[in-house]
């Protein structure tokens, strides 16, 4: 009976996870608040913005160079020589390079295969993004709205 009991527990266990999991995978990833972080921490100190310290000529900042050098193909992560380069277990080609003394989890490399197959979009850094007023919440009673913040 306890068997039963411990039996049915984990799996309603792995079907809560299942559609937890389900559920988040829905969502589409931002670039802001899911990708750019991985990368500024693992990939632009060698592939940012500065040309003196820029190494292969390749910059990931920039999704035009990105694409164009073809370390990101939008919606191709199979085609993408970045994920080839993340994936790989040759210390001569993984990157970040073991010399570098930094390891992407592999959370992090689902989630940037992930975001490359829907396509790599690039977001402005969250500060040049004008706020937007959120619309107004649904009230049950419009006579108890005096004024906006109501």
């Amino acid at each position: 009976m306890l068997r039963n009991l411990s039996y049915c527990v984990a799996l309603a266990v792995v079907f809560c996870v299942g559609l937890v999991h389900v559920a988040g995978a829905a969502e589409t990833l931002s670039f802001n608040k899911d990708i750019r972080a991985i990368l500024v921490e693992n990939c632009f100190g060698c592939h940012g913005a500065d040309s003196a310290g820029r190494k292969a000529d390749l910059r990931l900042d920039d999704r035009d160079a990105a694409v164009e050098s073809g370390a990101i193909v939008p919606g191709d992560p199979d085609s993408s020589v970045a994920l080839d380069r993340i994936f790989s277990h040759d210390p001569e080609e993984v990157m970040p390079p073991p010399s570098m003394k930094k390891v992407l989890t592999p959370e992090q490399k689902e989630l940037l295969k992930r975001w490359i197959a829907e396509g790599a979009e690039y977001e402005p850094h969250w500060s040049f993004i004008p706020p937007a007023r959120p619309a107004p919440p649904a009230v049950k009673n419009e006579a108890w709205i005096k004024n906006p913040l109501d």
